[in-house]
């Protein structure tokens, strides 16, 4: 069954919640009386669909259906999602709330996305005060998981629904146990945010030179490790217990102005835009969104292969993705056993692309070793076996570049078994985008035993599911290009 997510403000946080939930597979319906929504959210969208997939190495769901409304009762009637992006005005909020509950299904999830007002002030004279909840986002939205869900003693049966739909998108919702103005995070960045007034209207430092402090050095550490973990390590061996006493006293020094806020005057803001300028205003805010969006997928794809802070995240959902997709773990999964076994499927990251726009040589290797890898465990050389002293070792690799592959492709790897018997395993990967051909793989694999090293004949549990595959894949044409150099002397 279509799930329907409907979006209320479709500015910079409102396109970007429809991009998470419409690239998740939801159809996606969009309110907001401003007359350039539809082009700037379908800007957002294009950064969207060009980096989020990349995140993933399962196919994502196909996209669902985006549509724009001139009237709210259009736009959620029907939703079981409703979030709410309009700007932080507590009397504008209230008015939403009455019209949306004038007309939505008394069952559906209303957040919002507030990064300041409590659940309780929410709720205030709504109509059902326990559909309302706090799912406050960070930009953006459609590739940062962290959500801070805050409830109310009305809606607290309801929480943990709505962090079950969160993370089927793929996010990480932080329940936050009480509420409290600005919630968790935002409290942060409002500290250091006055720091900074202070520190650009006392010409200490320039914005530019303030953001090279954080990004050069601890905002990398916070990015995995948090705060007060990145701490822990400072104390060394003894731990946090030995980074407070030796740190704690400066608490008690005038090192920050924290509870001393500059007024902000228009002198101020005006030096503050102007040196913004200067740091930033070479490039367009979709520049700056590419070039941002670029290096988190780079940052979290490495997260992810240490499977650490948010790369865990992502981690997970690729095995929710698995579970939902088209990629079989085991023989018996395949429905028909005499084609071509897909064995990838997934979208070409930013990070695999060289100076020419293209896919890089290396990352076609990582491809069709990735089907390769797919292919053992179909045929049983499972993480398991390997781990029991066999395996295959990769003899000879050939491969042919038909095509151009470019970020963001939709790439699938169809894989034919051109022999498997005995101790070799003789594969030949086609590269498809659509029904373009990309690419060609042929492996010549070599079964060894981990213990001596030297080639084997695979166990009964390998070698009979692989013989079985290859008797019928025997009907299958023989692949143009195959034999082109594996085997040749």
């Amino acid at each position: 069954m279509t799930q329907i997510a409907t979006i209320i403000g479709g500015g910079v946080i409102g396109g970007g919640w429809a991009a998470r939930f419409l690239l998740a597979g939801w159809d996606v319906r969009v309110f907001d009386p401003d007359p350039e929504a539809q082009r700037k959210i379908g800007e957002v969208l294009d950064n969207a669909r060009a980096a989020l997939p990349g995140l993933y190495d399962m196919p994502m769901p196909a996209e669902g259906a985006l549509s724009f409304h001139d009237r709210l009762e259009d736009a959620v009637q029907g939703a079981s999602w409703i979030q709410e992006s309009v700007p932080e005005r507590l009397d504008l909020k209230h008015r939403v709330y009455r019209d949306i509950q004038a007309v939505c299904d008394p069952a559906a999830v209303i957040g919002s996305s507030t990064s300041g007002f409590k659940p309780s002030q929410l709720q205030e004279g709504a109509t059902r005060a326990e559909q309302i909840v706090v799912c406050h986002p960070f930009n953006p939205v459609y590739l940062l998981p962290l959500i801070e869900v805050v409830g109310t003693p009305a809606n607290a049966q309801m929480v943990d629904g709505v962090a079950d739909t969160l993370r089927g998108i793929g996010m990480f919702p932080l329940l936050v146990r009480k509420e409290i103005d600005a919630h968790i995070a935002d409290r942060f960045l409002e500290a250091v945010w006055r720091e900074a007034l202070w520190l650009v209207k006392d010409d200490i430092a320039t914005t530019e030179e303030i953001d090279e402090a954080i990004r050069m050095g601890f905002g990398l550490r916070w990015a995995q490790m948090g705060l007060f973990e990145t701490f822990r390590i400072a104390g060394g061996e003894a731990g946090m217990r030995h980074f407070i006493d030796q740190f704690g006293p400066c608490l008690s020094w005038p090192w920050t102005r924290l509870m001393d806020v500059p007024e902000m005057t228009d002198a101020l803001a005006q030096k503050i835009a102007d040196q913004s300028d200067a740091q930033s205003g070479q490039h367009s805010i979709r520049e700056l969104e590419r070039h941002r969006d670029a290096n988190l997928v780079g940052m979290l794809r490495t997260l992810k292969a240490r499977d650490w802070g948010a790369g865990a995240v992502l981690k997970g959902h690729d095995k929710t993705l698995q579970a939902a997709g088209r990629i079989a773990d085991t023989l018996s999964d395949i429905a028909d056993p005499a084609r071509p076994v897909l064995t990838v499927d997934r979208a070409v990251p930013l990070d695999w692309t060289d100076y020419n726009g293209h896919m890089n040589e290396a990352r076609y290797l990582q491809a069709f070793g990735d089907a390769t890898d797919r292919l053992m465990q179909i045929v049983g050389c499972t993480p398991e076996y390997i781990a029991n002293g066999g395996s295959y070792f990769t003899a000879e690799t050939h491969i042919r570049h038909l095509d151009e592959v470019r970020a963001g492709a939709r790439i699938r790897i169809e894989t034919q078994v051109l022999s498997g018997a005995g101790k070799t395993m003789h594969l030949f990967h086609t590269m498809y985008e659509g029904d373009r051909a990309l690419a060609t793989g042929e492996h010549m694999l070599i079964h060894v035993s981990l213990e001596t090293r030297r080639a084997s004949v695979p166990a009964p549990q390998v070698a009979e599911p692989l013989a079985r595959l290859a008797k019928a894949h025997d009907s299958l044409p023989r692949p143009e290009g195959a034999g082109a150099a594996i085997g040749k002397r």
